[in-house]
């Protein structure tokens, strides 16, 4: 018996189909997932109320559907399995009539809720929807205890555990899992004495984000020496006259390089852009925030810098000074220092070393590094002559960014900062 599955009651609205699960001819399940629907804040997969075979399929990606919107005709393989498919208010004890429209337009999509095994075998109960911002967020639901009617777990219990345990996510990360196995639990004890530090908060989410970036994202990184030798002499002019005249400031080579780099993303604004979740579009952000990664006692933050492409240096200098001294202390970073930030540089030029490959911030797209500055011979076409060079690594996501284009952006960069005069065209 072929029968109709249509769209639940989802109020007034328009959602986009954004994921199909099965195709025509497959034998599926009781509450076997069939498709995603999304709007602007909500996400909802709908279940399949009944075991059969798919036999048409009426919606594909991108489709705009709501309430009684025909999508999947399925033929349904046993009758008596009827009074399995659905889960009602706890009153009811009729069986379902059968009808063209199983999914009845006044049906709440709320009422299909599941019982699904995790992985220790204890029944966890969610929602499809619930069971869909557990996959969104690499959330194992038997780690949460549900506060719903017989344990069932609530969208809050989501957000609660989010906020609780989210530096624990590397747990049960499958990648996570997949490289940890690599490393067997070892008694370090047994070869000579070892000692135990437990990671902070910060150090913890530090981890499992700089883990999923560099595993998820296809990083290239780009090389090049910078010739500072006049913007150096230039730098330290203006410092001169900044003491002489009691100003609480001081202008670093950063500030140039923050400069250099807004205007270069002005002129190729993809590295100034994220990819869309599903990877099917560039998102080109219309602002420039830049974000400076501070190492701290506590781990490394990444305080961004607003409008960078807008501001002077003296302006620029000011607030990098601010916003690095609240990232040290700590406690007077606000949620707004740490949000919107376009494109992220790691400066460990006052550390040292020569070259190293930083990994991107996602959701940006690119990232650059900075190093120590040394001086070098440099050939003129006929002798040598020293020069003090800057060293620059660029990481970007080839996904987003080719080869030649990630070279476009550290070139130009090089011309902006071995001549500063091109911050004024």
């Amino acid at each position: 018996m072929v029968i109709n599955i249509n769209v639940p009651n989802i109020g007034e609205n328009e959602l986009e189909v954004t994921e199909i699960f099965i195709k025509n001819g497959d034998n599926i399940d009781i509450n076997q997932p069939l498709l995603i629907i999304e709007g602007d804040k909500s996400s909802t997969e709908i279940p399949s109320p009944y075991a059969g075979i798919i036999t048409k399929i009426h919606v594909q990606v991108g489709d705009k559907v709501q309430t009684g919107t025909l999508i999947i005709s399925l033929d349904i393989i046993k009758t008596h399995d009827l009074d399995q498919s659905i889960q009602t208010k706890q009153n009811t004890k009729n069986e379902p009539n059968i009808n063209n429209n199983i999914i009845d337009n006044n049906t709440d999509i709320q009422k299909y809720h599941i019982t699904s095994i995790s992985n220790n075998n204890i029944p966890t109960h969610a929602t499809p929807f619930i069971r869909h911002m557990a996959r969104k967020f690499d959330i194992n639901l038997s780690h949460i205890q549900g506060s719903g009617r017989k344990g069932r777990i609530l969208k809050e219990d989501i957000q609660k555990y989010l906020s609780n345990t989210s530096t624990k996510t590397m747990d049960y990360n499958p990648i996570n899992k997949n490289i940890s196995s690599l490393h067997p639990d070892t008694n370090f004890s047994k070869f000579g004495h070892t000692e135990t530090i437990q990671l902070n908060k910060i150090q913890k989410i530090s981890a499992s984000n700089l883990q999923k970036n560099w595993s998820i994202i296809p990083h290239v990184t780009q090389f090049d020496m910078v010739d500072i030798t006049s913007l150096e002499i230039f730098r330290k002019q203006q410092n001169f006259e900044i003491k002489k005249n009691k100003l609480n400031y001081k202008i670093t080579m950063l500030v140039f390089v923050i400069k250099a780099v807004s205007k270069a993303l002005q002129e190729l604004p993809q590295f100034n852009s994220s990819l869309s979740q599903d990877g099917h579009t560039l998102i080109l952000k219309k602002y420039i925030n830049i974000g400076i990664a501070v190492d701290t006692k506590r781990g490394l933050l990444v305080p961004v810098l607003q409008n960078t492409d807008k501001k002077n240096i003296t302006t620029l200098s000011k607030e990098l000074l601010e916003i690095s001294q609240k990232a040290r202390v700590g406690k007077h970073l606000t949620p707004l220092d740490i949000q919107g930030g376009t494109f992220t540089i790691s400066n460990l030029g006052g550390i040292g070393g020569t070259l190293f490959t930083p990994i991107i911030n996602a959701p940006e797209v690119a990232i650059l590094g900075i190093s120590q500055a040394i001086m070098k011979p440099v050939w003129t076409g006929k002798k040598f002559i020293p020069r003090l060079m800057l060293p620059l690594s660029l990481s970007y996501d080839h996904r987003v960014i080719n080869g030649a284009d990630g070279a476009k952006f550290i070139n130009r960069i090089n011309k902006i900062i071995s001549d500063i005069r091109l911050l004024s065209i």
